[in-house]
């Protein structure tokens, strides 16, 4: 029986911010695309999204966007690409707009302008005040956006494979990738979508860790499909943990409530972050704020019978103000915690957040790949945007606000570039029976009958071990019993076998995929910590406690095959202005 097959303009897999911008601007130049997703898109993970996206609006205070990117600069350790940083600082005042005048409700200050608060990183450059450039729809920024995009996507005739579990990328003769072999989860038949251009906008990859505030659906699957393609995944060390995660569960409690005037807490009742930011306190870059609370911790001073955890104090705010800005954390802390934070200090400690490497790309999300000598090229056809993909514009550590931005501005330049691609290459291009076997192999590969471990018993194993050994702080001698407990993982993955054979609905299946892709990520960010022998940012190494600008100021490259790492340049120029030489990092 032939296998079903769809042709379009452009394939976009992942519905979440990136994605739905990028099939905004296909969709609205009368393209045909498609947009593939594992959930319904208004449940993709962009909806939970809680303090806001950044732009240099200067509604409540002076500002510029060349503030903004000094501040993004230094937020990186200096690893971020300053072209690309400088870029995305200059798109977001008219990409938020955009925004604004799709439907986006933005809260509203006094006169009338969209709401800003300020937020972790942002500097102390006017007067003494710190920088309040984060625009907020109350404390649902990300699903306020999210809704708006979907309904414009809809309005514009995009076409929704909703529920489709993408399987692999596929190639034509020529071994130009070409479309994606998918899986329709309700009757569990394959199907091929060709498509002239294809974007990965499938999102982060938090479930590689035991403690996560990321959604179950974040599973790193267009980083896997990458690597299987051959393609290098860049800075994968560089992985954020959000200092203020509910206690023992990981749900998100914002940066938000603290740029509100909220603040942290050890067991004696002091406000430790003063000791390791004194300037910026509790507003402070998220990599500085996570080691702070693991110190006071390990040094003893954490809250609770276990001493496992600091306090987030929000009831001096008082509840009209929690009511206001703060609504959903304060239903996530009732829920979660059991605490009303308008009468009591939620409790806290750091969860894995987000991966600021990815899959290399351009500033207009086209992936590039190295090809010697400091230079690389462009892997035709194949676009990628949001937190699976690596512009490079968050360097070491991603400032709070700047994730929402980079989805928009480089989905919204991706689906632009897309537009010119398909002009200048109108012809459809089949996809080679081989690939399409190939991609077939790893659907069929689950039907396999006998005994063996479970996807649930080594996935369990898989995320602890993540946890234990790639965690907030790392050496060598953890790293490398981490890698050893990963190669064994990966091999015995060959041996997982499922009991539920059946077809429709099997999601036990979809997990099953979701771990070869989990481990095949999981291996990245392990292999390239143990490599980079220095302290950047969020890869804290306390055998090796200094940024070294001379050895380490590169990114890296993790390939698949062989386990290999690569590096390449960082790019120190910006676009139109002098670059920000590195320099100590305080706050």
């Amino acid at each position: 029986m032939p296998l079903p097959t769809r042709h379009f303009d452009a394939l976009i897999i992942g519905a979440g911010g990136a994605g739905l911008n990028a099939a905004l601007q296909l969709a609205s130049a009368d393209l045909r695309v498609a947009v593939v997703s594992k959930v319904f898109p208004t449940r993709s993970h962009t909806v939970a999204a809680q303090g806001g996206v950044n732009a240099a609006l200067a509604n409540v205070q002076p500002d510029s966007w060349h503030w903004h990117m000094f501040d993004t600069v230094k937020g990186s350790d200096y690893l971020g690409d300053q072209d690309a940083i400088e870029f995305m600082c200059r798109e977001a005042i008219p990409t938020v707009y955009e925004l604004e005048h799709a439907g986006v409700p933005f809260s509203r200050l006094a006169n009338g302008k969209i709401y800003q608060r300020p937020f972790g990183g942002q500097s102390q450059h006017f007067g003494g005040e710190q920088a309040t450039r984060t625009c907020a729809a109350a404390d649902r920024t990300g699903h306020a956006i999210l809704h708006t995009l979907y309904q414009q996507a809809i309005r514009a005739r995009t076409h929704f494979f909703d529920e489709f579990f993408a399987i692999d990328l596929v190639r034509d003769a020529e071994g130009i990738l070409c479309g994606a072999l998918v899986l329709e989860i309700e009757s569990g038949e394959p199907l091929l979508i060709e498509a002239k251009a294809t974007l990965l906008a499938t999102g982060g990859c938090g479930q590689v860790f035991r403690t996560t505030s990321n959604a179950h659906i974040n599973t790193g699957d267009g980083c896997a499909m990458a690597l299987r393609a051959g393609i290098p995944l860049m800075d994968m060390e560089f992985f954020q943990f959000h200092p203020t995660g509910i206690a023992g569960k990981g749900m998100l409690i914002s940066e938000g409530t603290r740029g509100e005037g909220g603040y942290l807490i050890n067991s004696q009742g002091e406000r430790f972050m003063e000791q390791y930011a004194p300037h910026a306190r509790d507003l402070a870059s998220r990599d500085v704020v996570s080691r702070a609370i693991v110190t006071e911790v390990k040094a003893g001073r954490g809250c609770g019978p276990e001493r496992d955890h600091v306090l987030l104090k929000l009831d001096h705010l008082g509840a009209e103000v929690i009511a206001k800005r703060l609504p959903g954390i304060r239903e996530l802390s009732r829920i979660f915690a059991g605490v009303d934070p308008a009468q009591a200090a939620i409790p806290v400690f750091p969860t894995a957040h987000y991966a600021m490497g990815g899959i290399p790309t351009d500033r207009f999300g086209r992936v590039v790949m190295p090809v010697g000598h400091g230079s690389e090229e462009v892997v035709l056809g194949l676009y990628a945007a949001g937190e699976c993909a690596c512009a490079s514009v968050h360097g070491a550590n991603r400032l709070g606000g700047n994730s929402l931005l980079d989805i928009l501005v480089f989905g919204r330049l991706a689906g632009q570039d897309i537009r010119t691609f398909v002009r200048d290459h109108p012809y459809p291009r089949p996809a080679h029976s081989a690939s399409i076997e190939q991609a077939l192999a790893r659907l069929t590969r689950w039907e396999q009958r006998g005994s063996g471990p479970t996807v649930q018993t080594l996935r369990a194993e898989f995320r602890a071990c993540m946890e234990d050994h790639a965690g907030v702080f790392r050496t060598e001698a953890i790293l490398r019993e981490g890698i050893e407990r990963l190669q064994t993982i990966r091999e015995r993955l060959t041996d997982v076998r499922l009991t539920d054979h059946s077809r429709v609905f099997n999601t036990a299946r979809i997990e099953a995929l979701e771990l070869d892709n989990l481990i095949a990520v999981g291996m990245a960010i392990a292999q390239s910590a143990l490599h980079r022998q220095e302290s950047r940012g969020a890869h804290a190494r306390p055998d090796y406690p200094e940024r070294d600008d001379h050895a380490w100021l590169k990114h890296s490259l993790y390939y698949q095959d062989g386990d290999r790492l690569d590096y390449k340049p960082v790019r120190t120029k910006p676009l139109t202005v002098e670059s920000f030489p590195p320099r100590e990092r305080v706050y």
